[in-house]
């Protein structure tokens, strides 16, 4: 079976090759614009949604008009407008599923980040990514890229650094299978516990990080704005993110990687977490918890191992007894369950886990709500 993966990594430019990527970055922002008023302005006037189709025979004239867009790349021109596309799209689908629409915006400097070669216009030579129009850019091999490299996505992140994705068609190669099966409890108080006792402790990266995040951030806001000084501090808080962000990513992998290589059949509830953390007063804890990034690097990981995955409905793992089944409602401040019919004893992540596991066997396979489109 041939899946999708990504594989990133650090750039290291020159400061000519920074300049250029930069220039880069800043024409697919105008031409993003430029498509975006196009069909604002063709829909208001005419009456006419116009197609991605359209808008792509329009580039030619738009290089005519705009001779700096001759020095990016006729792939990079082209993904700009299918990722336009891809915004209506995704704009008309939440209106027709009644959601909040969120009509696709102009683009501030700040808010477009990434360019992409989705086919030709770039070679990986050892420690070296040859781009077109742009040259040789050192890259930062830190581990093996696997199978067929389809697509080359160049990002720039909040410090002004580069990264570069390779989007890959490889092969499952399944791990030697294994015999057990466990079921994982999310929580705030311990990071997971697992149904056989086992917990996995809570970082808390951001809180720990939050006294040098606001002091970083006090001295940013006693700067005065447009000036070289606040640009220096500003990149301090963005790095002071980033590295909150990486601690996060780095835990999430290490963990789940533990848990493929354990466990045949993982079982995890599926959380509806973007709901979790509108409707709670615990949304900072939740999101520095990082409990979906955590389940979409378990989900893919395991695709990859050739292990199952079964999700579970959440309601009522925390209140059912794993032992005699009786349901029994508790505050979320009752950390112990104590059935009341059979008398069992747990914790009451322990209790939840249990009951995951049970539940979860049933329904291997399925596709967990963080992954769906």
């Amino acid at each position: 079976m041939l899946i999708r993966k990504s594989f990133q990594y650090r750039l290291h430019p020159t400061k000519k090759q920074a300049k250029i990527l930069e220039i880069i970055l800043n024409e697919c922002r105008w031409l993003y614009n430029e498509l975006l008023e196009q069909r604002i302005l063709a829909y208001q006037e005419f009456d006419i949604q116009l197609s991605k189709y359209q808008q792509s025979m329009f580039l030619p004239f738009l290089k005519e008009e705009r001779s700096s867009l001759a020095g990016v790349h006729s792939q990079i021109l082209q993904n700009v407008v299918d990722r336009l596309d891809k915004s209506f799209q995704a704009f008309f689908r939440r209106c027709k599923a009644g959601e909040k629409p969120g009509f696709p915006r102009f683009r501030g400097e700040h808010r477009y980040n990434s360019f992409c070669f989705p086919q030709s216009g770039f070679f990986l030579i050892g420690n070296e990514l040859k781009l077109s129009k742009i040259g040789n850019i050192r890259v930062k091999m830190h581990r093996p890229i696997r199978g067929v490299i389809k697509t080359c996505t160049l990002r720039r992140n909040t410090s002004n650094e580069w990264d570069v994705s390779f989007s890959c068609e490889i092969e499952v190669e399944p791990q030697e299978a294994k015999e057990e099966a466990v079921g994982i409890d999310v929580g705030l108080e311990n990071f997971a516990t697992l149904s056989n006792g086992e917990q996995i402790e809570n970082p808390r990266f951001f809180k720990h990080a939050e006294k040098a995040l606001a002091k970083a951030q006090r001295k940013l806001a006693k700067l005065e704005k447009g000036t070289p000084e606040r640009r220096k501090q500003g990149k301090v808080v963005a790095k002071v993110h980033d590295r909150i962000s990486n601690q996060r990513k780095d835990f999430c992998h290490k963990e789940s990687r533990k848990i493929v290589d354990r466990y045949q059949y993982i079982c995890v509830e599926d959380l509806d977490i973007k709901k979790m953390i509108k409707q709670s007063y615990l949304a900072k804890s939740i999101t520095d918890a990082s409990w979906n990034q955590f389940l979409q690097f378990l989900t893919y990981k395991a695709v990859d191992a050739g292990r199952k995955v079964g999700l579970v409905n959440p309601a009522y793992t925390s209140q059912d007894c794993h032992q005699c089944g009786y349901r029994e409602a508790k505050e979320l401040k009752e950390r112990l369950h104590c059935c009341s019919q059979c008398g069992y004893r747990a914790s009451r992540d322990l209790n939840a886990a249990q009951n995951i596991l049970a539940l979860g066997l049933d329904g291997l396979g399925t596709v967990p709500r963080s992954l769906r489109l």
